[in-house]
């Protein structure tokens, strides 16, 4: 028992009567100090509650009665009108962190049962310093009423009250939650009334002591929260869903932030005017519109967000091209005046840019000018006109150069002066960007001007940036600038120097061939008078768009780099491996006790310089064994057996689970020292083999001395343990199996005496004889092994003693004795004579069968005596060797010391659930699907050891026949199959690891040294009465956030009873879940509801329901959900984890370190192990919330805004906005490797992609919110450049380069059908082959490995990481991510343009299931199917046409990655399916998909079933895209008519005539071709004609990328058409186009499939093969001959070694069309 612990006091009644029932608590029962709880017996606790009862004197509510029990709390909700739960749940919160406090002060107070007056002050300062922040900005004053000075006198009553006040109205401010400066204006005009009711003021009207604006049953929500929370709805109900621009409703910041200004005073007024336009909803004028900012859906929010990045690039690219259009080397360009002058244009080029920065302000913020913020629009339009000046400026003084050189006719004195004056006018221009240049180099006066509120500095900084709470002060510290300043140095000159000399220089000599090019005849209407202009512009293209992204190639390299060195410098892969584990565990007890147990230390010496040179001391020689450290455990028996509690602990645990099996765990564990063995016992796998090699040393040195002997075996730790252990052992058991007292045991004594005798005295070697110890060794091994039989043969152990006790009197004595020397010596029975029979005959007395101690000991002597092989294979299960090697290496790593648990902070662990699946049942694991799979099939094939594992388990707990699994042992097998899914019981167990940590580490924490060594049986009764259970004291709430419990609950849900069942078996386990209750009005009531399990009464019980102003989900519903069950977590500190997330104990024994960081003022710390995050956090200080599992600084975060922001559609990635904010309010996210969780399990292609659209489309919002655009203005320049590529340049780059290849294949196909790459690859002009020579290629995919080999190089080793990187690409995995490419290019560049970014449920289950055609066309056909389809078009039309294709070499290196990016796109999804290569399936699957398409279902068709109720859902779009993203589209959309254009004049069909008129008239085809349709299907409606027939009439056109141009034009101007009859011809020649996409699609990889079974080769020599070969006649006629013809002409034409010999690549291109329409 702890000291700080007290028993409770004996409780009586009086008057015998019966006890009343108690009141529910959830951790304390608070209301009833003297109930016998573990925790009410910390003075802490008592002294917490107690100064919560300190009412005193104050005056008493007048309209409710005061009972004597009440406390301040309930002092505020008889005033105030808060709710009796969330009184009671703040109550609690504030009770045990209150308690939690005062229990780490140092040094600790006088008196440990009153509270310290320091605690509640510091906690006061920390939950308020944003309330205070916020009145110094508003220059308003604070109205807590009590000074910080240390001479004033503490008012600890008066503190709580405002902590208490600040609490309550959290606790029931629901979704008003998301708005911290709401809270703040509610907060301060409620502390005012306080003040006023605290210090009797007078209310003039009444006359009476001053009362609250309101009070009364949920006054408080009812008057306050609900008004707001109701215009919140009512602007998320005008946003339609989210549909609507956001420009047109307010979300959650644009409400909070209107409370940034001191116009909420003026306007809301206290108690708050209804009556007020803040509560205007949209469609009138005098509403309040958007505040702060306006996100509008446009690219140019890219280059608004992040304008120095762009400045930076152009102004760069554009000197690189005038100094590379010199021809020489840039320094001796830079040399002439003429180029120095050319250079300045970059002047001109930025004041442009200012100029269209200037516009886009205007263009997109111009819905925040009002009246009330006027000075806004002055200063948008000042901007505007002073940037048009500067252009004006600039051109007059560049002007005036070029005229005087001219006049001069040289670069005279006057010209040079000229040149001067320009630069003087550059330098004023410059002059905002030197000053913050030199702001940069002192961050501290950056900060101090921004985050200052005095008048003069606003003054200042108005021309430059709006005043705005958050985003002050951002700089970091010098020692960090310098750290990410040098690293982007690093990157920018790599970046420009490669782009200078490898991508920009090469293109100059062609780009001027080029243009000099004059007999270019071009072979259709040219539109630019015969110039090559557009030519070049199309070559420099994919150029420029390779430039302006392959900073993010750079930067991923260097920062693998230097992620690789940060992780070397701590410490990161040192112990990789088991091997590597084996070769560092002799110091490993050291470093557990050193990292996870609390060390007594002086008061105030933790942090010292002392303390901190000794730690570093310390972890050197752990690190690298100097000192030998387990030399210490070897007389420290205490720190040795604790060792082994943790270590066995989390082997058992291992076997818990199943990843070890029970041989393994006994070949892992660390035994107790039950057999008097005089070194530590470690885990038989380090001991393996050593005993043998010493055996073996001993052989080879039979003569030497025993110093030199022992010197040998020492040198390896293991071979001497293993050596001493065996030999303790061995004598030990000799003693154990032999009677006591016998004559037979005195001889056995003797023996040993003798041996212990002369290996003290260093005479072993002259007393015995080494060569006998095989024989020795053979004896014992069958010895122990016929003691570990199940049926012991008692003669045969007889035997074998005999036989060992002649080989030591015989053999291995030295010298020989006699039999009476040897009675003499007592090694010979006194009386040989008599007849007691032989020798041990009757002295053999072996242990009973059931003790298993002893049989354990026996079988780990048997191993070490047998084990020849170096167990490197131990254990068997890659996670569990994964997990050791993770831990062992993790404690050699730089981390916090662990305080005492009753010293640590105290977390919760935070868990939303919706409806994923909570426990696997017995259906879904013996349901088989088409393929007869069943998920246990799958399991265990996918887990074979740990099933092995699992069974073996089972029939050690009892099972005898296999089948039992399916009934007692029913649980068992859902559990363990849970716990290898994505399951809600697979995320409890892990977390609830946390509550068996702390236990652990309680027990070693305040256990005596008897204690240690009772070891496990101490541990286990304590957890049985529930002892340590008075530690936990609010340290581990964890709480699970349900959303649907209470409609799930209702329905009788299995998912109910399984959740109950997880809270009946983890005590520490609370569910919070949202109860939707009807009333008499018809209307809902909803409450956020807390749950228990309640062990005494042995049923579920509700502890706090607080009463909502409305539904939850208003907003986004997972950050929503998480703010609803907030409330009832506990602690400093709560750590957010996903529903697909694992922990594991070993981890959570780290968990009290890791909260220690927060002792260096660090926020929301990272606890994932991965290297790019290693990289932001240091040095580029630029890590947001990346994922779960994030440790919040919980009363941080609370005060602002929450872990995460739910306004609708643009915080749809809801957990990355919680990085966003604490960065954007001055705090600092951090990432510490020496602690992980389990992520998610395995999942398909189709989840992956799933999780990818989502994530893309939750960027491309991000690049709309205020929140980048801040943090792209508010950042300096290289933290801004890291913020950039980390977060929405990563996916804007990921576009540019598939806009790189499109631009790259429009540019050739224009260069081939034009006629200028003939022109410029004839005769003697080789310009166009030099600009191919610098082919992108390498720029692209060379370095785009590297970072993960670099980063696999340091946690697995270079070789590993290499074989690793090879296995991958064997696993196509270039193909898996070329296609994700697709993936995230496709939606976020669409979510910008158009918007339709919604959360996408990615999936739980396992890929078990084969995917149809339908399916996957549904799902990639915009994204992926027809852009492939697009560049592949593009590729065969070139190599038809190009002169340049004929050379196949050059051919395959300019459009090899084009393929492959082809075939990704469209085989991905028939790669990654399962069983896609199966032959039925894929038949069933063209039937499903056929019948999908041409069904055309009712009003209540689903997607899923018709193929026109999702092309009309792929395009809500464009229902709800604005004016500019309709116009964006159908200019996108043009480039297909580009195809008809070309093509039509190399037709030859006006006789070589290159007039406009020939495009002209090509267009007759389509209105034809349009018009017989609508013939066709008049006829069809009036004469029941055939759908066949106008079927092919306009499958011409679906095959012509004209007709596809005209859909998605159609598509977006689809209200205009709908009204007209064309509308259904569009619905039909889309259908029919798509029919003939997936058929030819389809068949081609059917075809292609065919093929390979038959072992057939594709000629090269463009020979049409119609013979398919099919495996049978059904096969035949399921595949259509025409298309077959086409596929296989297409096969041919796509074939490896284009050489047409004698056919003319244009004509044969379009036999492939004509012959498909003509069949």
């Amino acid at each position: 028992m702890s000291l700080r612990q007290r028993p409770p006091p004996s409780q009586h009644r009086p008057g015998g009567e019966e006890e009343e029932e108690e009141e529910v608590y959830n951790v304390i029962p608070i209301h009833n100090l003297l109930a016998d709880h573990p925790s009410l017996r910390f003075p802490e606790v008592r002294a917490a509650a107690a100064a919560l009862r300190t009412v005193g004197s104050l005056r008493r509510p007048p309209f409710s009665p005061w009972r004597e029990h009440y406390d301040l709390l309930d002092w505020l909700a008889l005033f105030f009108g808060f709710q009796a739960d969330s009184v009671r749940n703040q109550r609690e919160h504030l009770v045990l962190h209150l308690a939690n406090l005062q229990m780490r002060l140092s040094p600790p107070p006088d008196n440990i049962d009153s509270l310290d007056p320091a605690v509640v002050r510091r906690f006061r300062k920390k939950l308020l310093r944003n309330y205070s922040d916020w009145c110094s900005f508003l220059g308003k004053k604070s109205n807590v009423w009590i000074s910080d000075r240390r001479q004033s006198t503490p008012d600890p009553r008066r503190e709580l009250l405002y902590v208490s006040l600040y609490l309550l109205i959290w606790g029931e401010a629901a979704n008003l939650r998301f708005m911290p400066e709401c809270l703040c204006y509610i907060f301060h005009n409620m502390a005012m009334e306080l003040n006023k009711i605290l210090e009797d003021y007078i209310d003039e009207n009444t006359g009476r002591p001053v009362l609250p604006s309101f009070s009364g049953e949920n006054a408080f929500l009812n008057t306050v929260v609900k008004p707001i929370y109701e215009i919140v709805g009512a602007e998320v109900k005008a946003s339609e869903n989210g549909t609507a621009p956001h420009r047109a409703w307010r979300n959650y910041d644009d409400i909070n932030e209107y409370f940034w200004s001191k116009r909420c005073f003026e306007k809301l007024k206290w108690p708050i005017d209804g009556g007020s336009n803040f509560f205007v909803t949209s469609g009138r004028s005098n509403r309040v519109g958007k505040t702060g900012f306006v996100e509008q859906r446009s690219f140019w929010n890219l280059f608004r967000s992040f304008d120095r990045l762009w400045v930076m690039l152009v102004l760069f690219l554009q000197a690189a091209i005038i100094v590379a259009w010199e021809g020489t080397d840039p320094w001796k360009a830079l040399e002439r005046r003429e180029v120095q002058v050319r250079v300045l244009t970059v002047f001109f080029t930025w004041s442009g840019m200012r100029f269209l920065q200037s516009l886009l302000d205007i263009g997109m913020q111009y819905r925040l000018v009002s009246r009330e913020t006027m000075g806004l629009g002055v200063r948008m339009a000042l901007k505007t006109v002073v940037a048009a000046v500067w252009i004006i400026v600039f051109g007059a003084f560049y002007g005036r150069i070029w005229s005087q050189k001219n006049a001069d006719g040289r670069w005279s004195g006057a010209a040079n002066t000229r040149v001067v004056n320009f630069l003087e006018v550059a330098l004023v221009f410059i002059l905002p960007e030197l000053l913050a240049l030199a702001l940069f180099v002192i961050p501290w006066i950056r900060n101090f001007l921004e985050g200052t509120n005095w008048r003069i500095f606003h003054l200042m900084t108005w021309w430059f940036q709006s005043r705005i709470f958050v985003g002050r002060g951002l700089r970091e510290g010098l020692v960090d600038n310098v750290k990410y300043t040098l690293f982007w140095i690093m990157v920018l000159a790599t970046k420009f120097s490669f782009s200078y000399f490898m991508q920009i220089k090469p293109m100059i000599k062609p780009t001027k061939e080029l243009l000099d090019l004059n007999d270019v005849k071009y072979e259709w209407h040219e539109f630019f008078n015969n110039s090559n202009r557009f030519a070049v512009g199309l070559l420099w293209l994919p150029v420029v768009l390779v430039y302006l992204m392959d900073l993010q190639i750079w930067y991923s390299i260097y920062s693998s780099f230097v992620g690789a060195a940060v992780g070397l410098f701590d410490h990161l892969g040192e112990i990789r491996n088991i091997q590597q584990l084996r070769l560092r565990f002799q110091f490993f007890a050291s470093a557990i006790q050193f990292n996870l147990m609390p060390e007594e230390q002086l008061l105030n010496a933790r942090g010292t310089l002392k303390s901190k040179f000794n730690d570093a001391i310390r972890r050197l020689k752990l690190r690298y064994g100097l000192g030998r450290p387990y030399k210490k455990l070897e007389s420290n028996q205490v720190e040795a057996r604790k060792f082994a509690l943790i270590w066995n602990e989390i082997i058992g645990i291992f076997r818990e689970e199943d990843i070890v099996s029970d041989r393994e765990v006994e070949l892992l564990e660390l035994p107790p020292n039950t057999w008097n063995v005089r070194v530590v016992r470690w885990p038989c796998f380090l001991l393996c083999n050593e005993l043998l090699l010493a055996l073996g040393q001993a052989k080879e040195l039979v003569d030497a001395p025993d110093k030199w002997l022992w010197y040998k075996v020492c040198k390896n730790e293991y071979r001497r343990c293993a050596l001493i252990e065996s030999y303790d052992s061995v004598k030990h058991l000799l003693l154990k199996i032999i009677r006591v007292n016998s004559e037979e045991h005195s001889i056995m004594t003797v023996l040993f005496q003798e041996i212990d005798h002369s290996i003290e005295i260093e005479k072993f070697t002259q007393s015995f004889k080494l060569t006998a110890l095989p024989q020795i060794h053979n004896n014992l091994i069958k010895l122990v092994e016929l003691l570990i039989k199940p049926k012991k043969d008692l003669s045969k152990v007889v035997n074998t003693l005999q036989a060992l006790y002649e080989i030591a009197i015989r053999d291995f004595l030295k010298e020989k004795r006699t039999a009476g020397q040897l009675k003499a010596d007592g090694l010979a029975p006194r009386d040989a004579a008599s007849g007691t029979g032989l020798l041990f005959e009757n002295a053999v007395v072996l242990p009973e069968p059931d003790d298993e101690k002893f049989y354990r000991q026996v079988r780990r002597l048997h191993t070490i005596l047998t084990s020849r092989d170096s167990m490197h294979d131990i254990p068997v299960n890659l996670e569990a060797r994964r997990r050791i090697a993770f831990f062992s290496n993790s404690l050699f790593m730089n981390m916090p010391h662990a305080p005492q648990v009753e010293k640590m902070m105290a977390f919760s662990v935070l868990t939303p659930y919706y409806n994923e699946e909570v426990v696997f049942s017995k259906e879904q694991l013996r349901t088989e699907n088409e393929d007869g799979i069943s998920i246990l099939y799958y399991l265990q094939t996918i887990y074979d050891d740990e099933w092995k594992n699992f069974m073996e388990r089972m029939r050690r707990e009892g099972m005898v026949k296999d089948n039992e699994i399916w009934t007692t042992k029913l649980r068992d097998l859902r559990l363990w199959a849970s716990y290898r899914g994505q399951t809600l019981g697979r995320t409890v167990r892990g977390m609830m690891y946390y509550y068996r940590a702390l236990k652990m580490l309680v027990f070693l924490d305040s256990a005596s040294e008897m204690d240690v060594r009772e070891g496990p049986v101490e541990l286990g009764s304590m957890r049985r009465d529930g002892t340590l259970d008075s530690f936990d004291s609010g340290r581990l709430p964890s709480s699970k956030s349900l959303s649907r419990a209470s409609s799930s609950k209702a329905k009788k849900d299995a998912h109910a009873d399984e959740i109950l069942y997880l809270m009946k078996n983890n005590e520490a386990l609370r569910v919070a879940y949202v109860d939707e209750v009807s009333t008499r009005r018809d209307e809902n009531e909803y409450y956020s509801v807390l749950v228990k399990y309640d062990q005494k009464l042995q049923k579920e019980v509700e502890i706090y329901r607080v009463k909502l102003p409305g539904p939850v989900k208003v907003g986004e519903g997972k950050p929503e959900n998480q703010n609803h069950a907030l409330i009832f977590t506990r602690g400093d500190a709560v750590q957010t984890i996903d529903m697909n997330q694992d922990n594991y104990f070993e981890e959570a024994l780290k968990m009290r370190n890791l909260l220690e960081e927060y002792r260096a003022f660090l926020r929301h710390p990272q606890t994932h192990n991965l290297g790019r995050q290693r990289v932001l956090a240091n040095p580029l200080k630029i890590r947001m919330h990346y994922g779960h599992p994030d440790v919040f600084d919980r009363f941080w975060f609370l005060s602002r805004g929450g872990i995460s922001k739910a306004s609708r559609v643009i915080n749809i990635s809801e957990d990355i906005f919680a990085g966003f904010n604490c960065t954007l309010r001055g705090g600092n996210v951090t990432h510490h490797e020496y602690i992980q969780v389990g992520k998610g399990r395995d999942v398909g292609l189709n989840q992956v992609s799933m999780f990818e659209a989502k994530v893309a489309s939750g960027n491309g919002e991000q690049v709309l919110s205020r929140d980048v655009y801040r943090l792209g203005h508010r950042l300096d320049f290289f933290r801004m450049l890291s913020f950039f590529y980390t977060t929405v340049g990563f996916f804007f780059n990921t576009m540019m380069v598939i806009l790189t290849v499109y631009g790259f294949l429009w540019g050739r196909l224009y260069l081939a059908l034009s006629g200028v790459e003939a022109a410029a690859t004839s005769g003697d002009n080789r310009a166009l082959g030099t600009i191919l020579n610098q082919q992108l290629i390498i720029q692209l995919g060379l370095f785009t490995a590297l970072p993960m080999i670099v980063e696999n190089s340091l946690e697995l080793g270079f070789l590993q990481a290499i074989w690793d990187f090879i296995t991958m690409q064997l696993q196509l995995s270039s193909v898996f991510y070329t296609f994700s490419m697709g993936t995230r290019t496709h939606f976020f560049g669409r979510t910008i343009l158009h918007g339709g970014a919604k959360y996408r449920a990615t999936g739980r289950g396992f890929v078990v299931q084969h995917k149809s055609f339908a399916e996957n066309y549904r799902l990639y056909a915009r994204s992926h199917f027809v852009k492939a389809v697009e560049l592949g078009l593009i590729l065969t039309v070139y190599a038809s046409h190009s002169p340049i294709a004929k050379d196949t070499f050059v051919y395959i290196a300019l459009t090899i990655t084009s393929w492959f990016l082809v075939v990704s796109w469209i085989m991905a999804p028939f790669v990654f399916n399962p069983s896609g290569f199966d032959w039925l399936k894929t038949v069933y699957d063209f039937d499903d998909f056929m019948n999908w398409i041409w069904y055309r279902g009712g009003v209540f068709a689903k997607a899923e079933q018709s193929w026109e109720r999702w092309w009309y859902e792929e395009q809500d779009h464009l229902r709800t895209t604005g004016f500019w993203g309709k116009i964006s589209e159908i200019i996108l959309d043009l480039r297909f008519f580009f195809f008809q254009y070309g093509i039509v004049y190399q037709l030859g069909i006006a006789s070589g005539s290159t007039n406009i008129a020939v495009y002209l008239l090509s267009w007759i085809f389509v209105f034809v071709a349009f018009g017989v349709y609508w013939v066709i299907s008049y006829a069809q409606d009036k004469y029941a004609a055939k759908d066949h027939i106008y079927y092919r009439l306009v499958h011409l056109l679906a095959f012509v990328p004209t007709g596809w141009g005209i859909i998605l034009i159609a598509q977006v101007l689809r209200p205009f058409l709908r009204r007209t009859k064309l509308w259904d011809s569009v619905v039909s020649v889309a259908r029919i186009h798509e029919s003939y996409l997936m058929k030819l699609s389809v068949e081609a990889y059917e075809y292609s499939r065919l093929l390979l079974e038959r072992n057939r080769r594709l000629t090269c020599n463009w020979r049409l093969e119609v013979n398919v070969g099919c495996r049978n006649t059904e096969e035949s006629e399921r595949l259509d001959p025409k298309f077959l013809c086409m596929t296989m002409v297409t096969l041919q034409f796509l074939a490896i070694g284009f050489d047409c010999e004698g056919v003319h690549s244009s004509a044969f291109f379009f036999c492939i069309v004509y012959t498909h329409l003509l069949l």
